[in-house]
């Protein structure tokens, strides 16, 4: 009996140290943020969407995201009208929670941010990534997010819909890039993927996606005219909006992408995306920066596969004056009407 008391006892410590650890590692915001869940139909079903926004209530160190808390007001009321909203769109394989720190950051600011986990490409349910229309799939959940944000949210009042960002990273950033106007061209797929394999042309061969073989059901992109701007963090298939591709977008984009990412490469990505832009592009290179360096610091805690950059490389650092300069792009491209 002594030995299960002091297991027990060793037990409540343990517990009590991690829930300080918890607590004192929470990411924070400069102002109150609240948090809401809702469920968006789409085209091809529902999707699940959070939302951050600023409130005038008291945030708490409460909502357990993987290993880190978020200090959010949860379902709190929503400060101010007129409000800002961006939409995010994830990587392959991630969640609406995958950039956690931008959307605080832009929510402390008085944006409205929406983020859908896409359907059967998350990090839970990877049962649509072998399917041809699964990226354009993804830009009609993003597009029926914006749909909800202005017309089906129960606070859609609060937003203006003349203002209207995306940021995007990996996968997203083709998402979005897509609404914002590109024409990408999926049959450029099998001869990029059998001439200068990368990780995209992986991810396809190890779902069975037969875009690796042809653009055959790949589904319509079309754009959405109520983005104003838009933010892509290295973006992948960006070798698709080769040749013209992106002639089409009127809209500011801002282009990030990692030195080091070896997973989606400057050269065929990025790089692609800033040339067709032909200078209508706000670039941004991040020294060290590999392709995981994107998502949000990782607290006390965290899956060694996705903390891990490369020597000297301080991934706090690199976030804070990213998501300042993201933030600064979109209060510049989409200003309140009357400030121009």
């Amino acid at each position: 009996m002594k030995w299960l008391k002091r297991i027990a006892a060793a037990l409540a410590v343990l517990v009590l140290v991690l829930a300080v650890v918890l607590v004192a590692g929470a990411r924070r915001s400069e102002n109150p943020v609240g948090q809401q869940l809702a469920r968006v139909e789409t085209p091809d079903g529902p999707v699940a969407v959070a939302i951050w926004y600023p409130t005038t209530a008291r945030a708490w160190p409460t909502t357990l995201i993987g290993a880190q808390l978020l200090e959010v007001a949860k379902d709190g009321p929503v400060k101010g009208d007129q409000l800002p909203l961006v939409v995010m769109s994830h990587g392959n394989s991630g969640s609406a929670f995958g950039h956690t720190d931008l959307a605080l950051a832009l929510a402390s600011a008085g944006y409205v941010v929406m983020a859908p986990t896409h359907a059967g490409d998350n990090f839970a349910d990877a049962s649509r990534q072998g399917s041809p229309a699964l990226f354009s799939q993804r830009a009609a959940q993003l597009r029926a997010t914006v749909d909800f944000a202005l017309k089906g949210w129960k606070d859609a009042g609060h937003v203006d819909a003349t203002r209207v960002g995306a940021f995007g990273f990996s996968a997203g950033g083709f998402t979005v890039l897509t609404l914002a106007g590109g024409r990408p061209d999926m049959a450029a797929i099998p001869a990029h993927c059998a001439q200068s394999p990368e990780f995209i042309c992986d991810v396809l061969r190890a779902t069975g996606s037969p875009l690796v073989d042809g653009p055959d059901g790949a589904g319509e992109f079309l754009p959405d005219p109520r983005l104003r701007a838009a933010v892509v963090a290295a973006p992948g298939l960006g070798f698709t909006f080769a040749n013209g591709g992106l002639a089409d977008v009127a809209i500011p984009v801002q282009v990030w992408s990692g030195e080091k990412d070896e997973a989606v490469p400057y050269e065929t990505n990025a790089a692609v995306v800033e040339h067709e832009l032909a200078g209508r592009a706000e670039s941004h290179r991040v020294a060290g920066a590999g392709h995981l360096s994107f998502l949000p610091p990782c607290g006390l805690i965290g899956p060694p596969a996705l903390c891990r950059d490369g020597e000297g490389f301080d991934r706090a650092a690199a976030h804070a004056a990213m998501n300042a300069s993201v933030l600064a792009f979109f209060d510049k491209a989409m200003p309140r009407q009357g400030t121009r």
